[in-house]
């Protein structure tokens, strides 16, 4: 078939097709490149550019390292005050209700790059506990940044969780001699868990890439890395080629979040 490209077994055994039809695009993308890359070390033909972006990969992923961090931090904090947030904007208590529901509003609707840098501005550079001074970096401050709006989306999606279980249950429940607690903890939550999932998933993705702004606060990451490694090289080709090696990074590391995402989101529908 014209179609087909025939791939030799690793014991010398009989060929067998790989269909290329069967292939997506990001599939034969790769396979493309590796071939590129293979034709290049067996003529010794690499391009300067692709020299450099070897010389520079462990920086490079090295700061897409602390990006993760980065992101893990702000989605396990966000979380915490999210979920404190959530249940306090059902509270039966009009006030406790109404301060966290503006909460929730005032950082939704807050750009995030105007959040990092009240983070940053407004905490100090070090705090002194017991006449000892203490760092306060500005990833850190970074990770405030990012868990503010996190918290404020968490919350929705707790609150939106809670409210889509049917009241028929909390019904049922109490005529079982079921307490509010044990309702709560033995059927609202184990099923708000699973509906929150891939929300959730969705905002870590979302919080993933916007610790690309870190650099603009100093905070050194994978896009200060790659300022850093271009502005050595001064090369405009390694220049494209190192923010196009950003984009698969951020891509191969959410890509497969989102891929999780809606397998989840299937397997609810069908449940």
């Amino acid at each position: 078939m014209a179609n087909d490209l025939v791939l030799p077994t690793a014991g010398g055994g009989r060929p067998f097709p790989l269909t290329l039809r069967r292939l997506s695009a990001w599939q034969l993308a790769l396979l493309g490149a590796c071939f590129t890359v293979a034709t290049w070390v067996a003529t010794g033909t690499t391009p300067t550019a692709f020299v450099h972006l070897w010389t520079w990969a462990p920086t490079l992923a090295r700061g897409m390292l602390a990006n993760i961090g980065i992101s893990l931090l702000a989605m396990a904090l966000g979380t915490v005050i999210g979920l404190v947030a959530g249940a306090l904007s059902l509270s039966p208590v009009g006030p406790v209700r109404a301060l966290a529901r503006a909460y929730v509003q005032v950082f939704r609707n807050a750009p995030l790059l105007v959040l990092i840098y009240f983070t940053t501005y407004v905490f100090p550079f070090e705090i002194h506990v017991l006449g000892v001074a203490l760092p306060f970096p500005d990833w850190l401050k970074v990770v405030l940044g990012l868990a503010l709006p996190a918290s404020a989306q968490v919350a929705e999606i707790f609150r939106g969780a809670i409210q889509s279980i049917p009241s028929a249950q909390w019904e049922a429940a109490q005529s079982l001699a079921f307490r509010r607690r044990q309702i709560f903890r033995l059927i609202v939550l184990p099923q708000c868990l699973r509906r929150m999932l891939p929300p959730w998933m969705n905002l870590y993705a979302s919080i993933t890439m916007s610790t690309s702004l870190a650099s603009l606060v100093g905070a050194h990451d994978v896009v200060d890395a790659a300022q850093i490694a271009s502005n050595t090289v001064a090369r405009t080709d390694f220049t494209i080629l190192v923010y196009g090696a950003l984009l698969a990074l951020f891509f191969a590391y959410c890509y497969p979040i989102a891929r999780a995402t809606r397998a989840l989101e299937r397997r609810h529908e069908r449940h």
